[in-house]
């Protein structure tokens, strides 16, 4: 053979054997050594179910239980692993349109063709049964768990908020929440977002080609577990915030009940309310149109925190302690009355009597002498101007809790009206004095203050000179794990000393004053009443008290709108509140019955679920 032919026969074979060494290689390395093939093929057979921890339960003080969760399904789509299929057969699976359908897919597809998003929302176990046994004609569906909340009494709608589906916002803002998640929307829901919801878990699952799950991947050991949310020991007392809604059913108004050793919010009424079950579930949607449409009672408006009433004579409390505190008066100073108080043409009405000192003009709710207490605080020599002079008196009120917001667990609260130096000189030109401003002196005018800042000053006038700003969960993940960011101590800049001849009043109020009907047996009280004058229809009947006067469990502030006169029915209901409270129950019948037939319309508001 020719020599050269053999040598090229030589180099064929050895390039033949290269390739074909390297092809082995190539393909025992894609094969075998490089996972990411294999890997991919699973993925293609592999769906990642993310776990919604269960939402962290709700307690009242005493352990009773006021929010838990139930069951529900959703139907969710991964857009990618759509195939075609039968529309019309699924939308009645589901009971929804087609053009709903479209538009949820549609939405899909722009969230993520990758990541799922929720198609039918809190399905109930028959409807998902149903489902499940068709789902394999729907490639690119699945049903996830949902967690929905529950209330076993239909109490606090208001403060225990509810949950709702996140936005568009809030998907951009925090990485934690998928599209059609639901978050704390109000109340304790939204302040303890973060302790309630727990953290996320993922769950491998093997589908096969019919779209139906054929068990764990890797046995399980790809799954992350989810984590529990935080169960709250919230400071309310079922029995009392049950009843005291019991007692406003029918009105308008509210109730706020505080201890005012620790600021702890006893209960927080607010009516008109809604039974918060209703705004859970498929229906929560056209619930909450409803309810946030019934313009004349506003079921979902808290009057306890948001709104801004006149205090009215109760008010008197915090001008008595700014008085003395600033040296204008003592307790027996006397102001004479002779049925007002007069400056120029103008004359500010009282009841008929000579006059009184403190501790008196406290019990009989003497106009005239706290006309004359606020005008003599505000016009005080010692300050160059007027201005100066209300500026102090604005200090002392706002370090009382008026005009400010507690910025507590409370959201959404006001914080009320207390007009600035700049406000008065704008509409007087400059040109005012303290008669410009009196009505400030009863409450009335331009000072507007909330329920809960009313019930903070009885708290403060009962713990003699400070507070803690009023919240409403005690404990967070166990009962012995207490809730320390609202336990400082709140100064109020009033000496101890100023509270006495108030408080005094206060006793006189009950015992014998404009407050009697506000007496429960046994139980020594301390009290205020208020008629806030209303420019829009019947007066407001006002109510303050605190009980027992020797060591205090709870401040109360009532105000039934259109009530009349504080001495009467608000009187009569926080009596009752603060009987059941003290010997949790009430032997008042006939004092309970007077106020469940006072009623001014039916205030609580029922949409079918």
């Amino acid at each position: 053979m020719n020599p050269l032919s053999e040598q090229r026969k030589v180099i064929i074979i050895a390039a033949m054997l290269l390739i074909s060494t390297v092809c082995i290689l190539k393909l025992f390395g894609l094969q075998v050594i490089d996972k990411k093939y294999k890997e991919a093929a699973e993925r293609n057979a592999i769906r990642e179910v993310t776990i919604t921890p269960p939402r962290g339960l709700i307690y009242d003080r005493n352990d009773s239980l006021l929010v838990y969760n139930e069951a529900a399904y959703d139907l969710m789509v991964i857009p990618k692993d759509v195939k075609p299929f039968d529309t019309l057969d699924l939308c009645k699976s589901i009971d929804i349109t087609v053009e709903e359908l479209r538009e949820k897919l549609e939405k899909a597809k722009k969230y993520s063709p990758l990541l799922p998003s929720i198609v039918k929302q809190q399905m109930k176990k028959d409807d998902y049964g149903y489902l499940q046994e068709k789902l394999h004609k729907f490639p690119g569906f699945f049903v996830q768990n949902r967690i929905l909340r529950s209330y076993p009494a239909p109490i606090a709608a208001h403060i225990l908020g509810y949950i709702g589906e996140v936005t568009d916002q809030q998907l951009s803002t925090d990485s934690y929440y998928q599209l059609g998640d639901y978050i704390g929307i109000s109340g304790i829901e939204k302040s303890y977002e973060e302790e309630l919801r727990g953290r996320k878990g993922k769950r491998m699952v093997l589908v096969d080609v019919n779209n139906r799950e054929q068990g764990p991947y890797k046995d399980g050991t790809a799954d992350i577990p989810a984590v529990a949310g935080q169960n709250l020991w919230s400071t309310l007392d079922l029995k009392l915030q049950e009843y005291g809604e019991k007692l406003l059913e029918g009105k308008r108004g509210s109730i706020v009940a505080i201890e005012p050793s620790t600021g702890e919010i006893l209960c927080i009424v607010s009516m008109p309310s809604y039974d918060p079950n209703l705004l859970v579930g498929k229906n929560r949607g056209k619930n909450y149109a409803a309810l946030n449409q019934d313009l004349e009672n506003t079921p979902l408006f808290n009057r306890a925190l948001k709104a801004c009433y006149p205090p009215g004579s109760t008010f008197k409390l915090a001008n008595g302690l700014i008085a003395q505190q600033e040296g204008v008066i003592n307790r027996y100073t006397y102001y004479s009355c002779g049925g007002g108080y007069s400056y120029g043409s103008n004359r500010l009405k009282c009841h008929m009597h000579a006059g009184s000192d403190l501790v008196d003009a406290v019990r009989c709710s003497c106009n005239a002498y706290f006309c004359r207490a606020f005008y003599n605080t505000i016009s005080n020599s010692r300050y160059n101007s007027i201005q100066e002079g209300y500026q102090v008196w604005k200090d002392h009120i706002n370090r009382l809790g008026f005009g400010q917001k507690f910025n507590t667990d409370l959201p959404y609260e006001s914080k009320g009206i207390i007009p600035s130096v700049e406000f008065f000189d704008k509409r007087y030109n400059g040109h005012w004095n303290g008669n410009s401003v009196i009505s400030m002196a009863i409450g009335q005018g331009e000072v507007g203050s909330t329920p809960l800042q009313m019930a903070n000053l009885v708290a403060i006038v009962a713990n003699r000179g400070f507070y803690y700003r009023p919240h409403v969960v005690r404990a967070i993940g166990s009962k012995d794990s207490p809730n320390t960011r609202y336990s400082e101590k709140v100064d109020c800049g009033i000496e101890r000393r100023y509270f006495d001849p108030i408080i005094e009043g206060m006793e006189l109020v009950i015992s014998g004053g404009t407050g009697r009907l506000a007496q429960v047996e046994g139980i020594r009280m301390a009290g205020k009443t208020g008629t806030a004058q209303n420019p829009h229809g019947a007066d407001h009947s006002v109510f303050a008290c605190f009980a027992p006067v020797e060591n205090p469990k709870i401040a109360i502030f009532v105000l039934v709108e259109n009530g009349g006169w504080g001495g009467v029915l608000a009187a009569r209901i926080a009596s009752l509140m603060t009987e059941m409270y003290l010997n949790r129950e009430v032997k008042q019948s006939q004092k309970e019955e007077d106020v469940l037939n006072h009623k001014l319309y039916y205030a609580k508001t029922n949409h079918a679920n």
